[in-house]
């Protein structure tokens, strides 16, 4: 029933999706806060700003990750969702996500709540870079810190414990602090970006969300405003998620078999 309800939805068009975490799964990139998910906490804006030792921390496991999670192919579902924004159903996708792998799919009309990972900002100066640079300059400054064995982690770091020996690059242009261009715990989402995602809700004929706990506020929000609205909500995830109580539409239930079985009948377990 839930599965032939989110059919529906996608095929009357006006679509606006809202992904999370549980869609980059099947490209091997863990999430946060699913079933299988181990518990873990990640720096914040406000430790990363704190001491140079925080940085430290942060860009010796970020050079690591970067390497593997950048080596990532865009799944099923990236291909779906691209598909469907060129078929003319979506008015719109904002992903929770920052690990690019919905441009790469092909999607062009994207918002990216929570910036991405390939784009460097300096703190001081405000320019931004390519990680790519970035992480050629790191690697001249730390010959085989790469190779190190480590667990990737959902934010594209790792786990390591010793990172006092790593040397951590500055800005090229002003000589100051650098930090991924994306926003970290305990730090907002610009407003700028926020307004349009809500204008974004107000011209949707429904809102279905793929693969997100609904968490953080910074996603949740735009279910609420959908509801409040009266337009339809289809959530599909693993696990219950924050926004259950405002679904028309719930499958509890993976991303990409959920899209794929949309024409074919019921998956896991749905209600509605």
């Amino acid at each position: 029933m839930g599965v032939g309800e989110l059919a529906m939805l996608l095929d009357r068009g006006e679509v606006l999706l809202l992904t999370g975490a549980g869609v980059s799964t099947d490209s091997g990139i863990p999430d946060y806060r699913g079933p299988d998910s181990v518990p873990r906490s990640p720096m914040t804006f406000q430790e990363f700003v704190a001491t140079p030792e925080a940085r430290q921390r942060y860009w010796a496991r970020a050079f690591v990750g970067w390497s593997r999670m950048w080596i990532a192919e865009p799944n099923t579902t990236h291909r779906i969702v691209a598909d469907l924004e060129s078929a003319g159903r979506l008015t719109g996708l904002v992903t929770q996500n920052v690990d690019g792998l919905h441009s790469r799919a092909g999607h062009r009309d994207l918002v990216e709540l929570h910036g991405a990972i390939d784009r460097v900002v300096c703190l001081d100066c405000h320019d931004l870079t390519p990680r790519p640079d970035l992480q050629d300059r790191l690697e001249l400054l730390n010959p085989g810190w790469a190779d190190r064995e480590a667990v990737l982690a959902p934010d594209g770091d790792v786990i390591i414990e010793h990172t006092e020996d790593f040397t951590v690059a500055a800005c090229e242009r002003c000589d100051g602090r650098l930090k991924p261009d994306v926003v970290f715990f305990g730090e907002s989402v610009p407003k700028p970006t926020v307004a349009h995602c809500f204008d974004l809700v107000d011209h949707a004929a429904s809102l279905v969300v793929l693969g997100s706990s609904l968490h953080v506020m910074s996603g949740l929000r735009f279910v609420r405003a959908a509801a409040k609205r009266g337009i339809p909500v289809a959530i599909v995830n693993r696990g219950s998620t924050r926004g259950d109580p405002l679904a028309t539409v719930r499958i509890d239930a993976g991303v990409a078999e959920t899209l794929t079985a949309t024409a074919q009948g019921s998956v896991g377990r749905t209600t509605a």
